[in-house]
């Protein structure tokens, strides 16, 4: 669990007390106060006159290109694309007119292990979406941290791993600071953790609230809350966004920014690392960690409305190893995941069977090995390989 005495001062005396200006948890560092963080971020650059650029012709022929990418084959696409500029300029008018309304979603479950509620929104919809974040997405981007990683240009998984897999060694001092009983330890720690329902409980007055400051543009203000109306979720009106959005993706990053930059300019963490909903600090000192985690509780709490998740918040040695987007994560080395392992296995007793193509196998495999190889598991990859190709020979 996360600390509980979060009006408190940890034991710190007077230097620390969440409800003061006095953020001064480095022991070196300057205070920073809360009212000047929030000062900064309402001084930001504001945008006037953007929404003709959303619905221009020319936006929505790229967004229809870029929702149409890797579906080309799907019966939705080819009726839309019958009448493509007629469909497109009809999608104009509408976004034009301000008299823009989004299809209701299409809902299935997804196990993959977890089961998670997937939400399809119709494709014209999708369009709009692009034609959005293709707008918005380069003024919000460059105010977003370099180490957040999902969702964004030149960043992902295998960006986050590289990361962490610095940071760890900047906090030990490339493996100088050891252990307590032999070499192989390091002693340095991580404090990783996840917000609790984190799609669910996003509260729209807040998430509205924090666009405002950067795109001062009405009208694309009230698509956006368009956007977040449509919303199947079980919540009631006013949180919660649908997984399965490009919106949902780029308002995840928005909103969860408020955090980056506590973390990063208040607290003062220089190694910091976020995908969606899950974050890690790393630091010599485990003590430092238990206060971060603390002050960042709170400011999720006080905020953002948000919680973290009381089983996924811990603090680890990372001679024990640290999972984190896919990988256990251990000093000297990458461990792929047993769940991931289970699926790969999984796939190939479907290709056993007959449910599933040699080629569609080898795409399987090959999107797989291309993730796997930045772990250490040369012999795994070579079990899976050795598998597919016995069934393809058996099968002749």
């Amino acid at each position: 669990m996360a600390p509980s005495a979060l009006n408190g001062n940890w034991g710190l005396g007077d230097r620390l007390n969440v409800n003061s200006n006095n953020w001064n948890l480095d022991d070196n560092g300057d205070a920073f106060g809360i009212v000047y963080f929030q000062d900064t971020l309402l001084r930001m650059k504001s945008h006037k006159s953007l929404y003709p650029k959303i619905y221009s012709l020319k936006n929505l022929t790229l967004a229809w290109q870029r929702a149409r990418k890797g579906k080309t084959k799907k019966q939705y696409v080819k009726k839309f694309e019958k009448n493509i500029a007629y469909n497109l300029k009809i999608l104009h008018d509408e976004l034009r007119d301000q008299t823009y309304k989004p299809e209701p979603l299409k809902t299935f479950i997804l196990r993959d292990p977890k089961t998670r509620k997937i939400s399809k929104s119709d494709f014209r919809d999708r369009i709009v979406h692009h034609a959005l974040f293709g707008v918005l997405e380069p003024l919000f981007d460059k105010t977003f941290i370099h180490d957040s990683c999902a969702n964004r240009k030149g960043r992902g998984n295998l960006f986050a791993i590289s990361r962490f897999r610095k940071f760890s060694q900047k906090v030990s001092r490339n493996g100088k600071i050891k252990g307590w009983f032999t070499n192989n330890q390091i002693k340095s720690y991580c404090l990783k953790a996840d917000i609790k329902h984190y799609f669910q409980e996003v509260d729209h007055k807040i998430l509205l609230n924090i666009i405002k400051r950067k795109v001062a543009d009405k009208k694309v203000i009230q698509v956006i809350r368009i956007i977040l109306k449509n919303n199947v979720l079980d919540n009631p009106y006013g949180k919660g966004m649908p997984l399965g959005n490009l919106t949902s993706q780029f308002f995840a990053n928005i909103y969860l920014n408020e955090l980056d930059q506590f973390v990063k300019h208040q607290l003062r963490a220089k190694y910091y690392i976020r995908y969606v909903d899950d974050f890690v600090l790393l630091d010599s000192s485990r003590k430092q960690l238990l206060i971060r985690g603390g002050a960042i509780e709170n400011f999720l709490s006080e905020h953002l409305k948000l919680e973290l998740h009381p089983q996924k918040y811990k603090i680890i040695s990372l001679s024990k190893g640290v999972d984190f987007v896919g990988f256990r994560n251990f000093y000297y080395f990458k461990l792929i995941k047993r769940r991931n392992v289970r699926k790969i296995f999984k796939r190939i007793e479907d290709f056993g069977k007959g449910h599933i193509s040699y080629k569609k196998m080898m795409e399987s495999f090959n999107g797989w090995n291309a993730y796997a190889k930045w772990g250490n598991a040369l012999k795994l990859r070579r079990k899976v390989l050795k598998r597919i190709y016995a069934i393809k020979k058996k099968s002749k």
